[in-house]
């Protein structure tokens, strides 16, 4: 079998080399994206009177054809043609004839994986943000339903303040919003042809490199074609943006795990997304939660992969890029599972509000609402802290809470203290005055649910 590119070549390599070299194990994955591009190419070589219509049509027949066999998963690879470009290009000519290798005028298969990557991203750039969106619905929904739902806020996993759980939720939708946001910045970088540049300088051939631009629904070309087929800059990206996800996402499970745990029990993850012990019958494990901590990891890795693959290269392709894609795809895979799984387990998860509620009346989450009580009485701020500092300590030595201490007690720590006291500590009087933007007061809550519906919207 002589490679198609074999011509000034006297020895063929053994199997063994042709496999490791080989990509279509993994690139075939862009089997819809490499059609997509050799239809727009094939129209725009006609267009420029570089191929005769009659070739046009011919290879747009061949090209739509296996696009059909490409959809009912009837194409068979083969690694001796060494990716989806040779693959593709095979198969052409085995459907229309010698006619099939006029399509590979005017460009190389360095802008055309790079042209295909492009349409990859862009496609799945835009899934993971209507995922992202979902989240945010079902986040705002749970926010919904809990805006007077107390739940204890932590700082160093130590009880700090009472918050609404509404406010939890809605650190999250904030957090995904700006991931969002950087995908949608993204696409300017990804939305770029590459098409044309050839392997590195371009091309004799009078074609037009806007025009495939347009047919392929891109908002401009790569200035410099060595920059074209060597840029993995928008993958970089991708990927940095794919790990602040999957950050967000695993630092949402460490808390649903905490949560779900019987220490805390402040939720129950629906049965679909738990599973049980081979010898334990009464453990229901936050698996899928755990799973998704644990693929973090990956995306990083991909990141931190491509990262150094690209360290070290002169422009413009090496045969060393072809190590981006496994990454990517694994990525892609990665986050849109991970936030497919996330929509239904926070739309299914339960809160236990009375425990959540219970939890925040036993600590001393209130003793901050006791300091600015004395600040609002008169009292210098720090000055009120070491008073109610000294009150936490007498009540862990008479293993009580703050809203257990007498009048007197409260009248001997300072004359500022009042009967109006007790009002001050109850942590729904406490998380409903939070009054601040951006807090957690049920009136900010909600006004902070309604410019995110908003804003969805």
């Amino acid at each position: 079998m002589t490679k198609l590119w074999g011509g000034r070549f006297t020895k063929e390599a053994e199997e063994w080399v042709d496999a490791f070299g080989a990509s279509i194990g993994f690139d075939q994955q862009l089997v819809f994206e490499d059609l997509e591009g050799s239809m727009a190419h094939a129209a725009m070589l006609a267009n420029c009177g570089i191929i005769s219509a009659d070739d046009e049509l011919l290879i747009q027949k061949g090209l739509k054809s296996l696009l059909e066999k490409a959809k009912r998963n009837e194409l068979v690879f083969d690694v001796k043609y060494e990716d989806i470009h040779m693959n593709l290009e095979k198969l052409l000519k085995d459907e229309i004839g010698d006619v099939a290798g006029k399509l590979h005028t005017a460009r190389s298969r360095n802008d055309q994986v790079a042209t295909d990557i492009h349409l990859f991203m862009r496609k799945e750039t835009h899934e993971l943000m209507t995922l992202l969106n979902n989240l945010k619905l079902v986040l705002l929904e749970q926010a919904e339903e809990h805006v007077e739902t107390l739940l204890p806020g932590y700082t160093h996993l130590q009880r700090a303040q009472p918050i609404s759980f509404a406010h939890h939720m809605l650190a999250y939708v904030s957090m995904f919003d700006r991931d969002y946001d950087k995908l949608q910045d993204s696409l300017k970088r990804v939305n770029l042809s590459p098409l044309g540049a050839g392997a590195l300088a371009g091309t004799t051939f009078p074609i037009n490199r806007y025009e495939t631009a347009e047919s392929l629904g891109f908002d401009d070309i790569y200035m410099n074609s060595m920059d074209a087929v060597s840029d993995r800059d928008f993958l970089i990206e991708f990927l940095s943006v794919a790990s602040t996800i999957m950050m967000h996402l695993s630092r949402f499970s460490e808390e649903l795990i905490l949560w779900s745990s019987h220490e805390f029990n402040f939720i129950e993850l629906d049965d679909a997304f738990a599973t049980g012990s081979s010898i334990m019958p009464q453990k229901k494990n936050p698996d899928m939660a755990e799973l998704v901590r644990g693929k973090t990891g990956r995306v990083y890795g991909s990141l931190v992969g491509l990262l150094t693959t690209l360290k070290g290269l002169p422009l413009a392709y090496n045969k060393d890029m072809q190590e981006d894609k496994e990454g990517i795809f694994d990525a892609v895979t990665t986050v849109k599972g991970s936030l497919k799984i996330f929509i239904g387990m926070i739309e299914s998860m339960t809160v236990k509000k009375e425990e959540t509620e219970k939890a925040t009346k036993s600590d001393f989450s209130n003793a901050t609402e006791l300091a600015d009580y004395l600040a609002t009485k008169g009292m210098p701020f720090r000055e009120a802290h070491e008073v109610v500092g000294k009150l936490v300590l007498q009540c862990i030595q008479e293993n009580k809470v703050l809203s257990e201490l007498s009048l007197e007690t409260f009248k001997e720590a300072s004359h500022y203290f009042e009967e109006d006291i007790y009002t001050a500590l109850d942590p729904y009087e406490a998380v409903a005055r939070r009054v601040s933007a951006g807090g957690t007061g049920f009136a900010k809550v909600k006004e902070s649910i309604a410019l995110q519906k908003a804003k969805l919207q």
